[in-house]
């Protein structure tokens, strides 16, 4: 099989950033080229992290898209935000949002049915969950859902295919902006179990929560799509306590292994991550989008997109990282489910849908079990009537 060949990420920031601004050389044009993040109310804080996330992505093989938005900050940074990439299971922000949305259109809270199928799509990345809640939206709605939020690059996925919708990370940064607005989407991307909580809550500091979703899906082209998207706020402090360690995993601060920034090590109890990142924002909100795909292996994608958000949150909320890299033994070659392989053609009656093919969700190792609106339901055997005597 023959690839497009495609521009590695490194080579891209090639393009964006200035020679002046990074310890490698680049081409002359690349002075004419605006710069990676930009910022009119803190410039010096924009040219460090756009140096940082250039690091980052040095000699990294894969395409990847990066969309930030601090507005408190009036910081954007955007690399390759137009290219598309199949949703995988990022997909599900989007059918979440039109399911919230057509709730709150009827007046009333989602019925319990709903709030069970959304708990289950969002925190363990249930598909058969998704599937459902997809099939009983129509693409109008999603499409409007798309186009209320300004995300006009967004091609819905056919049929029941919904991992297979196209993306862009400036649309996900749009529909984020939406998202951020709805208190039970905020509580539920913040409810992700452990084993999926990878991504952009490496190097969240313990004062701030990361409410996320994530995708990972391989394909015959492309290799391994490997998504994360995230709202960062302030975490919310117990009584009578200190802030708690918020990274949408539930886990305790100090858990997560691997290098923290700036130090080469990671205890979560270490000292502040880096030079010139200050204290935490009285502000701290910002939404991170990182997508990608040309990854070799899961690993290798989820490598890539931490250490773009380990320098995002250096940057914009300071503080000790609770949170380093994820463990390799932690990380499994699983893929999500969204979508097959290969799709087949749509007259194909027997085509399996996502999430119906009984392989059950796709989760990394240590996440929980399925919950029970993946599992098959047991009936009971029916029991003969006995015909009275005439």
């Amino acid at each position: 099989m023959i690839r497009r060949p495609h521009l590695p990420a490194w080579a891209l920031l090639g393009a964006l950033l200035g020679a002046s601004s990074t310890a490698w050389s680049w081409p002359a044009e690349a002075h004419r080229a605006p710069a990676l993040c930009t910022s009119s109310r803190e410039p010096t804080l924009a040219a460090r992290l756009s140096q940082d996330i250039a690091a980052a992505l040095k000699g990294r093989e894969s395409t990847v898209s990066v969309a930030v938005h601090a507005p408190v900050r009036g910081l954007r940074c955007r690399l390759a935000d137009t290219v598309a990439y199949d949703s995988a299971s990022i997909a599900k922000v989007l059918i979440m949002q039109a399911v919230l949305g057509r709730a709150e259109e009827l007046g009333r809270a989602p019925t319990r049915l709903e709030a069970r199928r959304l708990k289950a799509m969002i925190t363990r990345s249930d598909n058969t969950a998704a599937t459902e809640l997809w099939e009983g939206l129509s693409r109008a709605r999603l499409n409007r859902v798309l186009r209320e939020a300004g995300a006009r690059d967004t091609v819905l996925g056919h049929d029941t295919y919904w991992g297979l919708t196209r993306t862009t990370a400036r649309d996900q940064l749009a529909l984020l902006a939406a998202v951020s607005r709805r208190s039970e989407a905020l509580s539920l991307m913040g409810q992700v179990v452990r084993g999926q909580a990878w991504g952009v809550t490496a190097g969240a500091p313990r004062t701030v929560k990361v409410h996320l979703k994530n995708g990972w899906l391989p394909r015959a082209t492309h290799a391994w799509r490997v998504h994360s998207v995230g709202i960062v706020r302030p975490a919310a402090a117990p009584p009578g306590t200190g802030p708690s360690a918020g990274t949408g995993t539930g886990s305790k601060p100090g858990t997560g292994t691997g290098p923290k920034p700036g130090t080469g090590t990671n205890t979560g109890t270490g000292s502040r991550t880096g030079a010139d990142t200050g204290t935490t924002s009285p502000a701290v909100d910002y939404r991170i989008v990182l997508l990608s795909h040309d990854n070799p292996t899961m690993r290798y994608g989820v490598r890539t997109l931490e250490s773009i958000a380990l320098v995002v949150h250096r940057r914009l909320s300071g503080g000790a990282a609770a949170r380093g890299f994820t463990p390799s033994e932690k990380i499994s070659e699983i893929p999500d489910g969204s979508a097959p392989a290969e799709v087949p053609d749509r007259s194909d009656p027997g085509a399996p849908a996502p999430g119906r093919s009984g392989s059950g969700p796709a989760t990394m190792r240590g996440a929980a079990p399925p919950p029970r609106t993946a599992r098959a339901p047991r009936r009971a055997p029916r029991r003969r009537r006995s015909r009275p005597w005439g």
